[in-house]
């Protein structure tokens, strides 16, 4: 597979450099220094965090250093948007793709401004995605983290928007693409035009596939509805963490249409990985390694073109 290799001048490096900071001045892209400090916010050190799988009760601190992995059973526990991209992008790296995405309420839903409102406010995003270009061991790549804590990361308008012009914007930027998928699916609230956000993030996935462009998924939990059954498994390389649940409808709808028990584990990243629907599973420990050695190895066929 081609990296954007229809380049052959030399400097198509020094320019795309000099192209990204005339952006960052004009406001296209803005620097974020907060996210890479977060982890090190421990204003809630005394509360305290209990595993829902091995019911050991832990420091609030200790599970937040490590990620919000358990350090007993290795359970993933949910993480934010935030602290995901905080533990995943080079210190000072990161810089949020700044959208401006009006608010959309085509059903007239009641009290929907206000929600929307309210979860900016207490997440610190601007709608159920943070993107943005970051360093991952000094390789460059654009990273979109799918945020749980907004709506469940439901896809809704914005949220197709915004996957959208990331696939757009790592195109421009000639960068590989990483997303971490967390969602319940559609977002209901704004009805059929959610729906189509999956024609239409798909058809970004395309065309970056068909410029060269390198895109990697990581399935997180819970992956579902019309987000897996879009952009997230049609990625170059899928991942996903332990035990995270994936697939479109879940098990208890499936078992209840079809009248049959499903096989222990259905719908789990284990037994996935073991029937070919994703190329590995990876710790969130380990993840940041891992996309480095990704995009490493990468690096070297995508320079080979630029020569």
């Amino acid at each position: 597979m081609k990296l954007f290799g229809k380049h052959s001048q030399g400097t198509h490096l020094d320019t795309a450099t000099k192209r990204e900071e005339t952006d960052i001045e004009k406001g296209n892209v803005e620097l974020v220094e907060s996210v890479n400090e977060e982890l090190d916010d421990d204003n809630e050190s005394e509360q305290v965090f209990t595993c829902s799988d091995c019911n050991v009760t832990l420091p609030l601190s200790t599970v937040k250093k490590n990620l919000y992995v358990c350090p007993e059973c290795g359970k993933h526990a949910k993480i934010s948007a935030r602290r995901r991209m905080a533990g995943l992008a080079d210190p000072g790296t990161f810089r949020k793709i700044r959208f401006t995405i009006p608010f959309n309420n085509p059903l007239d839903y009641p009290d929907y401004e206000e929600k929307i409102s309210g979860l900016k406010t207490k997440t610190g995003l601007d709608e159920g995605v943070l993107s943005g270009i970051c360093e991952i061991e000094g390789y460059k790549a654009i990273v979109a983290v799918m945020a749980p804590e907004f709506l469940m990361g439901s896809m809704g308008v914005a949220v197709g928007e915004m996957i959208t012009k990331t696939f757009e914007v790592a195109e421009k930027r000639e960068l590989p693409v990483i997303i971490f998928t967390a969602s319940g699916g559609a977002r209901m609230q704004e009805g059929i035009l959610s729906l189509m956000q999956m024609a239409k993030t798909s058809a970004a996935v395309k065309r970056f596939s068909e410029n060269g462009g390198l895109y990697v998924s990581v399935l997180t939990h819970p992956t579902t509805g019309g987000v897996s059954a879009s952009f997230a498994t049609l990625a170059d390389i899928t991942i996903a963490e332990p035990g995270a649940l994936i697939g479109f409808a879940g098990p208890r709808v499936i078992e209840q249409t079809i009248g049959q028990k499903l096989p222990k584990g259905f719908q789990r990243a284990e037994y996935l990985e073991e029937h070919g629907f994703v190329d590995g599973i990876v710790s969130r420990l380990e993840m940041r390694d891992s996309l480095a050695h990704i995009l490493r190895l990468h690096e070297k066929r995508r320079k080979s073109w630029l020569r």
